[in-house]
């Protein structure tokens, strides 16, 4: 278990027009977004379902200027968005000797986060966490389809992936 999780768009999105983004709340450590990933979610109803969980849960993230500037030199980019402030949030959570876990569906995101040393999932995660916490695996897989037809877009080995992942979390 992690102490705090950061939360990506990608995965805000995914969750988000499906009106899921309460599946969050199953995590056990403190579900962190940063503002700037926040206002990367523009696309409805994913905005309008994010907005209300974060009015419902203490969730907003900051960092310093310097982990975030590091961040920044990290990957490479000229401006600060939701990608470095993720980096910088399991840069700063670590330096603060706080286990992070990071939730992303962007690869770069992933890649970056796990070479921090942060555990990484994605929305399929989120799904499979739900299961484990007492969703109905039938409903999970349901779920699975309805965010690849909103937007995820599967390709067909992560779906079956993501169904063998929820019957493996439903036998536990």
């Amino acid at each position: 278990m992690s102490d705090v999780v950061l939360v990506d768009a990608t995965t805000l999105i995914a969750l988000g027009s499906v009106g899921r983004v309460d599946l969050l709340a199953n995590f056990d450590g403190d579900v962190l977004v940063p503002e700037t990933v926040i206002d990367e979610v523009t696309t409805e109803p994913a905005r309008t379902n994010v907005s209300t969980f974060l009015d419902s849960q203490q969730v907003t993230d900051s960092v310093s200027d310097e982990f975030t500037a590091d961040a920044q030199r990290l990957l490479g980019d000229e401006r600060v968005h939701g990608d470095a402030e993720l980096v910088a949030g399991v840069r700063s959570h670590h330096a603060e000797d706080r286990s992070v876990a990071v939730v992303s569906d962007d690869r770069r995101v992933r890649a970056v986060a796990e070479g921090l040393g942060a555990t990484v999932t994605g929305t399929v995660g989120v799904v499979v966490r739900a299961v484990h916490e007492g969703m109905d695996p039938e409903n999970a897989k349901s779920l699975i389809r309805e965010i690849d037809s909103h937007g995820l877009h599967m390709t067909g080995e992560l779906r079956e992936k993501a169904f063998e992942l929820i019957d493996d979390a439903a036998g536990d």
